[in-house]
């Protein structure tokens, strides 16, 4: 067995970046960028008002109340061709260009008014209220770069640069292979020894969720021809995964029958718990993560290697999710030789601090606490008892749930 340090580098070493594709900004969100991103325009392209109220000069305001005469009226996407001259002021509107002359907004709360006349009864100082050109970016500026995954937020920065069209990676296809007699899809008749299959469901939305493309090959009986004909569907998918069919059982198959058809395997055993079986190497030249069959080792192996297996392929760089410390909720026992992944709850106590609870049982084949959990508790190999109140290490599902 290898450790999940070793397990991680070995499995994401031949993972490249995939080829860059142009979308249009409205299908951009959460795409990593291939390339750095320059603003077409400046931002404002000039000086604007930042309240609705009189440009004015600030010289006539200087002393209050001023007396001046309103020679134009300015609404957002209009202009004054004129000049603000001494003893006058335009009416001016939220994101309207201040008029030539001028050099301060006046806000309408500190004026009345008259016909043409403005008085001024607060007088502001020189630039108030006013945002002049280029106050959020300029031409020319690299405001977006590389390896990013685009955020609504940048959607809306991308729009302001005036760039309809970005260059993205393609998005990961991953292949997912489940295997197994003794499972029926949801909704399927079930045989008197057979169980519902939630692993290929659930790994199609975990692989949505991270922004990849599902590609669902069926569920393959245990039958080495079957298998074979299953896995043919692969062919053109970023990524292959299966489920199930990779530890030592007699029926188990999924190493046994690929590898006389075009699997090379890199390792297949991981000191840790859940999900010591998981193997990975190419399928076919096509990188393939075998993952466990019991549900629970299926989703915490997908968080702890096929997320950072998509965030590779994405474009993403090498950034993994910081480990954070909480205060243990209850006793834990020795750990033996293998890193343990611990369902846990996680609450704030009264003086601030996280506490994380692990959920007294742990079984791999029981999603209720997976689904519950907001964390994983990491005990390392051989680790002490751990009494409460202890300091432990914990990886958080991302936004409270799996990846979004």
């Amino acid at each position: 067995m290898i450790s999940v340090e070793e397990a991680l580098v070995r499995l994401l070493a031949p993972l490249e970046a995939l080829p860059a594709e142009q979308v249009s900004i409205s299908d951009a969100v959460g795409r990593v960028l291939a390339e750095d991103v320059a603003a077409r325009r400046t931002q404002p392209p000039f000086a604007v008002s930042a309240m609705d109220g009189y440009a004015v000069r600030a010289a006539d305001v200087a002393k209050v109340p001023a007396d001046l005469r309103i020679v134009a009226e300015i609404p957002a996407g209009a202009g004054f061709s004129g000049i603000i001259d001494r003893g006058e002021a335009a009416r001016i509107f939220t994101g309207a260009p201040l008029p030539e002359g001028a050099d301060t907004i006046v806000i309408q709360e500190d004026t009345t008014r008259e016909g043409d006349i403005v008085r001024v009864v607060e007088g502001p100082p020189l630039g108030r209220y006013v945002r002049r050109a280029g106050l959020d970016f300029s031409e020319g500026e690299v405001l977006l770069h590389a390896k990013r995954r685009l955020t609504p937020r940048d959607i809306g920065l991308a729009a302001a640069m005036n760039r309809p069209w970005l260059f993205v990676h393609r998005r990961p296809m991953v292949g997912i292979l489940s295997t197994g007699d003794e499972v029926v899809m949801p909704g399927e008749p079930i045989g008197p020894h057979q169980i519902v299959s939630s692993n290929a469901l659930a790994l199609a939305a975990f692989v949505t969720a991270c922004g990849g493309t599902p590609v669902g090959l069926g569920n393959a009986p245990d039958d080495a021809d079957a298998l074979r004909r299953f896995a043919a569907g692969a062919r053109g998918v970023d990524l292959l995964v299966s489920t199930g069919g990779v530890s030592v059982g007699e029926h188990d198959l999924v190493r046994e029958v690929l590898s006389e058809d075009g699997l090379k395997i890199d390792f297949w055993e991981i000191a840790m718990r859940p999900g010591k079986p998981l193997m990975s190497g190419s399928y076919r030249g096509t990188p393939m993560i075998g993952l466990p069959g019991n549900p629970v080792s299926t989703l915490v192996c997908s968080l702890l290697f096929l997320k950072p297996a998509m965030e590779r392929l994405a474009g993403l760089p090498d950034n993994p999710d910081p480990l954070i410390t909480a205060r243990l909720g209850r006793d834990l026992r020795q750990n033996d030789r293998r890193q343990d992944y611990l369902r846990s709850r996680l609450a704030r106590n009264a003086d601030g601090a996280l506490e994380v609870t692990p959920f007294e049982v742990q079984d791999s084949s029981m999603m209720r606490p997976l689904a519950t959990s907001d964390c994983l508790v990491i005990r390392p190999p051989h680790a002490p008892a751990a009494p409460a109140g202890s300091m432990v290490s914990i990886i958080m599902f991302p936004g409270g749930a799996w990846p979004l």
